[in-house]
Parts: C-alpha cells; structure tokens; sequence
C-alpha cells in the first residue's frame, strides 16, 4: 500500500475491490452456469475454464480489499489520518 494515501482512500479502494470481486464471482456462476448448457463439450470445457479464471480474480481482488482496510484501519488509528 501507498504510504501517502489517506485513510479515507484505502477504504474506498477496499470497496471498490469488494464490487470488483463480487463482480468476477458472478461473471464465475455464469460461466459456470453456461458450461452446463451447451451442447458443445469443447465450449463447455471453455466456459468451466472462464469460470476458474474469473474465481481467481475474485481472490485476488478479495485480497486487495482486505489489505486496503487493513491499512486504512492502521492510518485512521495512527493518529494522523495519512
């Protein structure tokens, strides 16, 4: 984390994260979803694939916003608010 960012900030990219990742855990059902439909295995193989994907940036965007709070969380308790 960017020791110049303000405690204000870091939660906000801690939510933005939070949307980012509920956002790739839904494009994950849908292909998930998807991969259950077709009739094609070569596409549904394709879709099963999106789906992993999509859940691993769900975890990484998990990541960020947990490490954001924590920071933020440490920046409005230092004292200074930055």
């Amino acid at each position: 984390m960017s020791d110049d960012k303000s405690a204000a900030e870091n939660f906000l990219d801690s939510a933005k994260a939070k949307v980012n990742e509920g956002a790739d855990r839904l494009r994950a059902a849908g292909h998930e979803a998807a991969s259950h439909v077709g009739g094609s295995t070569l596409d549904n193989a394709a879709d099963k694939a999106k789906a992993v994907e999509d859940r691993a940036k769900a975890e990484v965007h998990n990541a960020e916003a947990h490490a954001n709070y924590d920071e933020g969380k440490r920046e409005s308790t230092d004292g200074d608010g930055h």
